[in-house]
């Protein structure tokens, strides 16, 4: 059992505790989580950044896709407060799923949302016209890490979609901030679920 305690700096703790409740094996889990013991609070940006890459490419090796996912998803912060009251809200109203759209859009609270011709849920999660984009989790990250990292801001914003739409809904994240160095902003489409 992974005890979370053994890990000061909560982004690491939520980890490991998202990789229990995915129920992965515990030497598999102590393999990923390597070093993170001695990540605290008052370590640096830039050396918070580097464990977190280190442990996502080991994540990537060691556990299939669904699995990273789920984790990585799981993983997904500020899903309570004023955001939720705005999810919940817009999920009360009666309105179609374009009527919706235009509400979570006009609410600026998940990015830009568009429905796509293929059924898709389309988010653009960045300010437009920039010519650098940095990450709000780890913003000293001085190298890209894995877009495996950024299912836990998919995770968010699937969150705060599934029940604003009232669907449920399947993440793929296309780029991001963090795992193109800045170059592009951050994408997330959402296949609605039958």
């Amino acid at each position: 059992m992974v005890d979370i305690k053994n890990y000061e700096y909560h982004r690491i703790g939520k980890l490991a505790e998202q990789m229990e409740v995915a129920k992965i094996d515990p030497q598999i889990i102590a393999r990923i989580m390597e070093g993170g013991e001695e990540i605290l609070r008052k370590t640096s940006p830039k050396e918070k950044a580097d464990w977190m890459r280190g442990a996502m490419f080991r994540m990537n090796k060691l556990l299939d896709f669904s699995t990273r996912k789920t984790v990585r998803e799981g993983c997904a912060c500020c899903l309570g407060g004023k955001r939720l009251k705005t999810s919940q809200r817009i999920a009360a109203e009666q309105r179609s799923l374009e009527e919706k759209v235009e509400v979570i859009n006009a609410a600026k609270y998940v990015g830009h949302v568009s429905l796509q011709g293929n059924g898709e849920v389309l988010v653009r999660f960045y300010p437009e016209g920039q010519e650098h984009y940095r990450c709000v989790c780890l913003p000293q990250a001085e190298k890209p890490l894995p877009i495996t990292y950024c299912y836990c801001c998919g995770g968010h914003v699937k969150h705060h979609l599934q029940i604003a739409l009232g669907r449920e809904l399947d993440c793929t994240t296309h780029s991001s901030a963090l795992s193109s160095g800045g170059k592009l902003g951050c994408v997330f489409s959402f296949k609605i679920m039958v």
